[in-house]
């Protein structure tokens, strides 16, 4: 297994980093990364996700409760079984107090889960199902940058009422995927659309051309993306390659980042419609940030590592306010707190651990339009938090009454 673990001990003064495997440190307040490093949503993630939450824990000032903030990453590889078991020796050997990023679905609702078992902080940041504030809530977990829910709210919406009223879905073959699929279907037939199917694909599809073929069989008016990352990159430049588009089909990216249309360029990506909870373009708080993230990773950020910055803030200003690293006063202290920073201005965090806040729909630009290597987005809507996310009421979450 390949393994990046940091230890990041900052000083008011200054910075100081080792690697060196973490033990209990005399009441440290520990954070652990559980990242993509080297897989599919590494560009999401991986490398400037972890130094997001450096930069959290540095302009928090390196330390809280009289000690300094430790953090510590790892590449879980995206599997299940590797992240709980590293969660798990986090949480019991080595005292780490907040767990963050989760790239996959089914490997945040385990770790979730875990975290309800061990009475520690969950702060997932890049996973999207809705089921993590639904029927898998915890009160241990807050869901904070985005789910499958305002995604679909955001952008399956606007297809259908722009006339793509039939739709078939390629659909990732995992929690991720199942979730997106259904919670896209429900906003598309609340709209007046009609799914007329689906195909699923694995984890790291090599080849979209047999989902596609399906797809324009079909002949819905959308293809709907209900994937992420490299698949959602690859899918769209094979459905190019197909002659989707010219025939008079849609592709819609039901999850979609700045990276992933950097990727696939703005000849094939021009017009995608796409909903995210952060653009670095969008104010001057998001251009300050975003070129201070440039400058020490050479990319622009993504709402996941935008987001983790915000996860880690969030809960240190918490840990300081109550003066203590229990899980449950900490909690307590974030749902009370505003959520107000570059990203997000006056979020909240509800109960069943879903963070509230307003949600941009994009549209990828023509080349002409753009006047930037990283000029991608021009935004077409604001959908305010309590309309892009789905009430607490109807989430079947166990312990909201």
């Amino acid at each position: 297994m390949k393994k990046l673990t940091l230890a990041v001990a900052l000083s008011l003064t200054g910075f100081a980093a080792t690697t060196s495997h973490a033990q209990s440190s005399g009441g440290a307040v520990k954070i652990g990364v559980l990242a993509d490093m080297s897989s599919i949503y590494s560009s999401i993630g991986g490398k400037g996700l972890v130094d997001a939450a450096k930069m959290a824990v540095e302009d928090f000032g390196g330390s809280v409760l009289g000690k300094p903030i430790e953090l510590l990453s790892v590449d879980t590889q995206n599997k299940v079984d590797v992240a709980s078991s590293r969660a798990r020796q986090w949480f019991d050997v080595d005292g780490v107090d907040m767990v963050t990023d989760m790239p996959t679905s089914a490997i945040a609702l385990a770790v979730s889960k875990l975290g309800e078992e061990k009475k520690k902080i969950v702060m997932v940041t890049s996973a999207a199902t809705s089921d993590l504030t639904g029927k898998a809530c915890s009160p241990y977990t807050a869901h904070w940058t985005y789910d499958t829910y305002a995604m679909s709210v955001g952008t399956a919406a606007a297809v259908v009422k722009s006339g793509g009223d039939t739709w078939y879905f390629l659909s990732a073959d995992y929690a991720f995927g199942q979730a997106l699929e259904r919670d896209a279907t429900q906003v598309i037939e609340a709209n007046g659309g009609k799914v007329l199917g689906s195909a699923k694909h694995p984890l790291s599809a090599p080849d979209f051309s047999s989902f596609i073929l399906q797809a324009q069989s079909s002949k819905a008016k959308v293809i709907g993306l209900a994937n992420g990352g490299q698949d959602t990159s690859n899918a769209i430049k094979q459905a190019a390659e197909f002659g989707v588009g010219k025939s008079g089909q849609k592709v819609a990216a039901l999850l979609a980042f700045l990276s992933d249309i950097k990727s696939i360029g703005l000849p094939l990506a021009q017009g995608l419609y796409l909903t995210e909870a952060f653009y670095w373009d969008l104010n001057d708080k998001t251009r300050e940030w975003s070129q201070r993230f440039y400058k020490r990773n050479g990319v622009m950020p993504t709402m996941t590592q935008a987001g983790t910055y915000g996860a880690v803030t969030h809960y240190l200003q918490a840990v300081k306010a109550v003066g203590s690293k229990d899980s449950d006063k900490v909690m307590a202290q974030m749902r009370e707190t505003p959520i107000n920073d570059f990203m997000t201005t006056n979020g909240t965090l509800r109960k069943d651990g879903r963070v509230v806040r307003d949600m941009y729909l994009f549209q990828v630009k023509t080349p002409a339009e753009s006047k930037g290597e990283w000029d991608l987005y021009k935004t077409i809507a604001t959908t305010p938090g309590n309309i892009a996310f789905r009430p607490m009421d109807k989430g079947g979450c166990p312990f909201i009454k």
